[in-house]
């Protein structure tokens, strides 16, 4: 069985002005009080009929930088993911990392065209 895909994430330069732009967009509904000011989107309210469906984030405020747009995958190990990551031709980008505050340790890296992928474990 495969690792599923369980979070998303858009990040850019001005996060007010995405979280209201993708809120509109698509009805998200974001709670980004928190220190990051990062929009999270619950995954209730944000599913189809069938139940299908995945939360995730919308930040901003990355001086000198473009942004991104990506998703994680859950998976048992951050760092022997981010090995064969390595081992496969990809690069690491960061991790294994817990951001302060959260319930997750993470990590990034992209993999040999230069896509962004994140990895996420549950602590």
């Amino acid at each position: 069985m495969g690792q599923p895909v369980v979070h998303f994430e858009v990040i850019g330069k001005d996060a007010d002005k995405l979280q209201s732009y993708y809120g509109e967009l698509f009805g998200w509904q974001m709670n980004a009080d928190n220190p990051m000011k990062y929009g999270m989107v619950a995954r209730e309210g944000n599913v189809n009929a069938e139940g299908a469906g995945i939360g995730g984030g919308v930040g901003g405020g990355m001086p000198n930088y473009d942004g991104h747009v990506t998703f994680y995958v859950e998976v048992p190990d951050i760092e022997e993911a981010l090995q064969k990551a390595e081992r496969l031709g990809g690069t690491r980008v960061m991790g294994p990392a817990s951001p302060e505050g959260a319930q997750v340790e993470l990590g990034q890296f992209t993999d040999p065209e230069g896509h962004l992928i994140g990895v996420v474990k549950s602590l």
